[in-house]
């Protein structure tokens, strides 16, 4: 399945009303997170299905693998997601504003 991508810089650009979730682990997430982001771990995304609300939602991990593979998953369930190209290593190296901590963390 072929699954749309965009940069982090693009996705910067639209600023923190999209939909962005973040599917690495707990401690990842407790490390640094896009600010406007939810929390879903990989694992859980079969469960959390209805977090995937945005039109489009724009899923995001470490570099893009994960990512790639709850945006296959989520798109064959008929929501429109859009993987992020480099994760938050290419948004740290952007240089664009970072959260912390555990706050956001659904269980």
């Amino acid at each position: 399945m072929l699954v749309e991508e965009i940069s982090v810089e693009d996705l910067h650009a639209l600023g923190s009303e999209t939909v962005v979730i973040d599917v690495r682990e707990t401690d990842e997430w407790a490390d640094g997170h896009v600010p406007h982001a939810r929390h879903v771990v990989l694992g859980t995304v079969p469960d959390q299905l209805h977090r995937f609300d945005g039109s489009p939602t724009y899923v995001i991990c470490k570099v893009g693998g994960r990512s790639l593979r709850a945006c296959e998953f989520a798109a064959a369930q008929g929501h429109h997601v859009v993987n992020v190209s480099g994760g938050m290593l290419a948004w740290r190296s952007a240089g664009f504003d970072v959260a912390t901590g555990s706050d956001g963390i659904d269980a």
